[in-house]
């Protein structure tokens, strides 16, 4: 890591008010919830890193005098030195270890009563939206608001329908480099999302993971059509069969079944198999509605021909009287 003075951009001899300053502009600045810079996620962590050192006196202290390196761990320079009572880095001990022992206590945290500095929580919670009558109340309290929560991810997976109806796991590619197995319910529809707890993005300075959010899309069906929890399909059958009736197989997402077309049916009739659609999340299923298209031969018919010719002259009809 880089010297926090220069990420932050300020002088050895800035006050505690410039550096808090200079803070707060940068870490709005290259919040991920505020930048569109690609490397802001990057650069807020770098700033936060630097606050941590400098925005405590403790640490900024023994920063300068070269008791611990950018990150905030010691830096061990050999034995020579060491012991001296009121020398800042550490505390002589007779504790343990038997006569003639040397035990060392580091301090460089501010982490004993009455340290001074400044809390980055505290200006997170001013910076986004934390910063409230209550959350100020918790701190008085002597109670630190959480860290920033890391950022939600989002991240597209495709099923079949048949998939969608019966339910499935899917395994699903995050931003975050993670792959994991999604199960996806029975019945879910066609672009809604599944929550994915903490498997988003981490949250800076150690604060709560983001979620992952899943879009499921449902892969375009060859001839059934989702409408809700109805499912449509349009089934060929011939001019005989609509005129005589018939039994004929129409296809379902769990195999075909025997429907009925009743004698005289006209052409986008529509019959219904209830409870052959999709299920919803109650227990109950939708219905599979299926519309007769009347097909004639692929080659031309004489005799069919001639019978219609015969129809026109002697029994004609008007199936258009009704639209106008």
């Amino acid at each position: 890591m880089r010297d926090p003075y220069s990420i932050l951009g300020v002088q050895k001899s800035a006050g505690m008010a410039e550096i808090k300053k200079v803070f707060r502009k940068l870490a709005k600045k290259f919040h991920p919830d505020q930048s569109k810079d690609p490397k802001a996620k990057e650069k807020f962590a770098e700033v936060s890193a630097a606050y941590e050192i400098l925005g405590d006196e403790k640490k900024r202290a023994a920063f300068d005098r070269g008791e611990i390196d950018a990150e905030g761990k010691p830096r061990f320079h050999g034995f020579e030195g060491f012991g001296t009572e009121g020398a800042g880095f550490g505390r002589r001990s007779q504790a343990g270890g038997g006569p003639g022992f040397q035990h060392f206590e580091f301090n460089l945290g501010g982490g004993h009563p009455g340290a001074e500095g400044l809390n980055a929580s505290d200006i997170f919670a001013d910076l986004f939206g934390a910063g409230t009558a209550s959350g100020r109340r918790g701190r008085t309290r002597g109670h630190a608001t959480p860290p920033p929560r890391g950022e939600d991810v989002n991240a597209n997976v495709t099923i079949s329908l048949a998939e969608a109806a019966k339910g499935t796991t899917a395994r699903v590619a995050l931003p975050t480099g993670r792959t994991l197995e999604v199960a996806i319910p029975a019945g879910i529809e066609d672009g809604k999302q599944i929550r994915l707890k903490r498997q988003g993005q981490p949250g800076p300075l150690g604060g709560e993971p983001g979620d992952a959010m899943v879009t499921v899309q449902i892969a375009k069906h060859p001839y059934f059509r989702v409408e809700g929890r109805d499912l449509r399909l349009d089934l060929p059958v011939t001019l005989y069969e609509a005129v005589l009736g018939t039994k004929v197989n129409a296809p379902t997402l769990e195999g075909t079944v025997e429907l009925t077309v009743p004698p005289g049916s006209n052409g986008g009739r529509t019959l219904r198999l209830r409870g052959k659609g999709l299920p919803s999340p109650n227990g109950s299923s939708g219905d599979l509605l299926v519309s007769l298209k009347i097909v004639l031969p692929d080659e031309a018919d004489s005799e069919l021909a001639n019978l219609m010719r015969k129809w026109e002259s002697q029994k004609p009809y008007n199936p258009r009287a009704g639209v106008k």
